[in-house]
């Protein structure tokens, strides 16, 4: 299963933002990555290089490889709506992204691995497919073996944030994908139009 393993503090820098989530170490150095840091003197950026910032950062957000990623765009071309909006609708309703936001994980990182690890059930069966794409009334839930895991219930017990498209159990871990997000649900700070002009050239 294709993912990115590389650095990520590093990746969050170069964006200066915490795109993976809490880090202490960007946290410390939140300026551009290499050998002079603070003090590099960057010209003004290109109007490519912007739309392909634009590009990795929700690609990394999202921890989709560039394939995937065109895949999904191609497939919020052929769809009705604004294909930028459709395209980060697509990414939140992949079943890792979902989990994450239900707070089953601290990262969607670790929401992956519970899913790829059958720790997770989608309407009663299980699915260890990360991408799979949600639809308006799926129930997402931990399978009963796992409910006992520390790390769901660590994750839970620091989770405080509430979605409106999201509904969550805490007694039954279980929770329902009510609809599809709109876009100004979306909390991610992604440019999609940026990201529409480049794969459109």
């Amino acid at each position: 299963m294709a993912r990115y393993t590389g650095p990520k503090t590093k990746i969050a820098r170069k964006f200066g933002e915490a795109i993976f989530g809490d880090d202490k170490s960007f946290e410390k150095r939140n300026y551009p990555p290499g050998q002079h840091g603070n003090n590099r003197r960057r010209g003004k950026k290109s109007e490519y290089a912007i739309q392909l910032m634009e590009k990795q950062k929700a690609k990394y957000t999202y921890g989709v490889l560039e394939r995937q990623f065109r895949n999904m765009f191609e497939k919020a071309t052929r769809a009705q709506g604004i294909t930028g909006e459709v395209l980060l609708q697509l990414c939140e309703s992949r079943l890792d992204n979902v989990v994450f936001r239900m707070g089953l994980a601290n990262s969607r990182r670790g929401a992956r691995q519970l899913v790829s690890h059958r720790h997770i059930t989608v309407n009663g069966q299980q699915v260890n497919i990360p991408s799979y794409q949600l639809k308006a009334g799926d129930v997402v839930g931990v399978r009963e073996k796992s409910k006992s895991l520390e790390v769901i219930q660590n994750s839970l017990a620091n989770n405080s944030k509430v979605y409106e498209w999201i509904t969550f159990n805490n007694d039954t871990k279980e929770g329902t994908f009510v609809s599809v997000p709109a876009r100004i649900q979306i909390p991610e700070n992604i440019n999609e139009q940026f990201i529409v002009e480049l794969y459109s050239k």
